[in-house]
């Protein structure tokens, strides 16, 4: 007998009973489609984050005063600041952005909204922090010297303020000044509870004026030379920190620096365990189909004994009744396995807990390569049963 023979066996012997082949592959294919799934929300929620904190700049450090410590007061303030643009003791910085925030309410014509993020900065920050203007120009130096109040907004408060309206070269009010604005932020990707188009950026001293006072910063952004420098640029600044605040080698709560390179390390790692917890999670329901398999391919062999012990004794070797019933429980694991690729792809298509999936085409051959091996293994015990009966007893069987 052909092997294109057994394999219509095979086929006519899953057709005799469509409905329980069907939920036999139902098994299979909620399992395939888990798995990818599950795996493509993990994916999804990391890539979230991670461009969530490249959108800070992964080749930057931020300075920000943990309240006192010793006898020192640990307020950052632009001297500070200035301090850490020494060439000798921070030769790895590339640039200084002191940083003031505050909330405040923009209004313009009668419409009114409040930003959570009103920064006071300097023109650096623009590309330290990865933030680009999309329409409009950022602010200069000569602003910042002079004081003038001018804005760059982000894209919520645009279309909060100025629906169907150009921004650029409007006035808004805040803090009962007007300010000019002269460009909009590009469009960032939000997660969380925060959106990161709802800022505002305008000069420090401005800011200064209007709403903070010439207090304390309320925080300082470093940016590194290269990428490779930030963990050099971290050093330097806490040594330069430790000698203008006075502050004690076990003084390490007088201030906190946030490398953001490490914490997109830590992040990655954590989502990488998450990711992978997730698909062990899944897994379980194609184990769960595969048991499936066995139990149904077990039944099926009890059914045809009689039929088994014909062809047996009609010369039907072992190796085609093996071949034919291994046959039928791959072909339920492997068409059930191509439904769950099919079913998981499209759900990819819609948010998911509030996550976009991303489908990895490594999970998707992983996924499809499992319910094959399912298929061969969990159907391997009644393909072996149904070849070791023997003619007579078969024969004898009701």
């Amino acid at each position: 007998m052909s092997f294109l023979e057994v394999v219509r066996f095979a086929l006519r012997g899953l057709s005799a009973n469509k409905l329980r082949s069907a939920l036999t592959m139902l098994g299979i294919l909620i399992g395939v489609a888990a798995v990818i799934l599950l795996v493509a929300v993990g994916n999804g929620s990391a890539r979230a984050i991670s461009e969530r904190i490249e959108a800070l700049g992964t080749n930057t450090v931020t300075v920000m005063s943990a309240g006192r410590g010793g006898a020192a007061s640990t307020a950052l303030t632009t001297g500070i600041a200035g301090a850490l643009t020494d060439p000798v003791l921070a030769p790895d910085v590339a640039s200084v952005s002191p940083v003031v925030s505050a909330s405040a309410s923009l209004t313009y014509e009668g419409a009114e909204h409040e930003v959570t993020s009103f920064v006071g900065t300097t023109p650096g920050w623009f590309a330290a922090s990865n933030t680009p203007v999309g329409s409009g120009s950022a602010f200069t130096a000569d602003d910042e010297a002079q004081g003038r109040r001018v804005v760059v907004i982000g894209r919520t408060v645009a279309e909060e303020l100025f629906p169907g309206v150009d921004p650029v070269g409007e006035q808004v009010t805040v803090g009962g000044a007007l300010f000019t604005v002269i460009g909009v932020l590009a469009e960032k990707t939000s997660t969380g509870f925060q959106d990161a188009n709802d800022t505002a950026v305008a000069p420090l001293t401005a800011v200064r004026q209007v709403l903070t006072g010439y207090g304390a910063l309320t925080s300082i952004l470093v940016e590194a030379t290269s990428p490779g420098r930030v963990d050099a640029v971290q050093s330097e600044v806490a040594t330069i920190l430790d000698q203008r605040l006075g502050v004690s080698s076990s003084g390490s709560t007088a201030y906190r620096i946030q490398n953001a390179a490490q914490l997109l390390q830590t992040q990655t790692e954590t989502a990488d365990t998450f990711t992978t917890l997730l698909g062990a999670v899944a897994a379980i329901s194609l184990l769960v189909g595969g048991i499936g398999i066995t139990n149904i391919m077990l039944v099926t062999v009890t059914e045809r004994t009689r039929e088994i012990g014909i062809r047996k004794a009609l010369g039907a070797p072992r190796r085609v009744i093996l071949t034919q019933f291994l046959i039928e429980a791959t072909l339920l694991s492997v068409l059930g396995g191509a439904l769950g690729v099919a079913a998981a792809l499209v759900g990819s298509s819609f948010e998911i807990v509030g996550v976009k999936p991303v489908i990895v085409p490594s999970s998707v051959g992983l996924a499809l390569g499992v319910s094959i091996a399912i298929g061969l293994f969990f159907g391997s015990l009644p393909a072996g049963r149904a070849a070791r009966l023997r003619p007579i007893d078969a024969l004898r069987y009701e």
